[in-house]
């Protein structure tokens, strides 16, 4: 069975079959631009366009979503898209665009949790951990005894009087052009304070972001919690989406 991933994220859509013996890609992934406005018919077209640009046509495809999803369909929030996607049918409107495919939608750091818990950073971990993806946003996924908490989304926590995404982000980053050591002092009050309500015994440190952890990890200090980077990196999304379609 051909299985899929995509990615939805604020700044680009990306994906590519999965192969869920090895946790990895099939083949290299595929990425478009995320559409300004990010409107659920202009996203969805994006998705298709990803699926469209491999030769095989998959049996079933999963799918990501910056935003609380309810029931693997509904969009409850959407902080790094239109508005316009609040309580749309996500699985029906890209199951139409994609003529007729099972679609299984879930949130984007919820997937990536799923698969660094399988076959990265958290594989074989218990107690509480906790996987944070920093990209546009902040995303979370929270794991007690291995289960999936669903949906925390743990970036809209209040930071300095905002949005702790509008702090620590790695947009966040680059709108304001900081240095590593800035940047990592504010993921450094994030964590802290995430740390102080859920006690985590791992934090998995995740998004494209991931590819330079040297670059910021070792400036951290003063956090209990063992702090690694995500294995599986920015493809761990496209991964935990397949394994979600892959149970229907």
């Amino acid at each position: 069975m051909e299985i899929f991933g995509v990615d939805i994220g604020g700044s680009g859509i990306k994906g590519a079959p999965v192969d869920l013996e090895r946790g990895d890609l099939a083949q290299e992934r595929y990425k478009v631009l995320t559409p300004h406005p990010a409107t659920p018919e202009a996203v969805a077209k994006g998705v298709k366009e990803v699926i469209d640009s491999f030769d095989a046509r998959p049996d079933r495809v999963g799918v990501t979503f910056p935003g609380v999803v309810t029931g693997y369909t509904t969009i409850k929030t959407a902080a790094n898209v239109d508005k316009s996607w609040i309580d749309v049918d996500a699985r029906a409107l890209l199951g139409a665009e994609l003529d007729g495919l099972p679609v299984t939608v879930l949130n984007d750091a919820d997937a990536a949790g799923v698969a660094e818990m399988q076959f990265g950073a958290g594989r074989g971990r218990k107690g509480t951990v906790l996987l944070l993806t920093f990209g546009t946003g902040i995303g979370s996924a929270l794991f007690s005894e291995g289960v999936l908490v669903p949906n925390t989304e743990l970036g809209h926590l209040e930071l300095d009087g905002h949005d702790a995404e509008r702090r620590a982000s790695t947009k966040a980053k680059e709108d304001h052009d900081m240095s590593w050591e800035h940047w990592a002092h504010r993921v450094q009050k994030y964590l802290a304070h995430v740390e102080m309500l859920f006690s985590p015994d791992l934090f998995v440190i995740g998004g494209g972001v991931s590819r330079k952890a040297q670059k910021f990890l070792p400036l951290i200090e003063g956090i209990k919690a063992e702090i690694v980077p995500a294995q599986l990196q920015n493809n761990a999304g496209i991964v935990g989406a397949a394994m979600a379609a892959s149970r229907g």
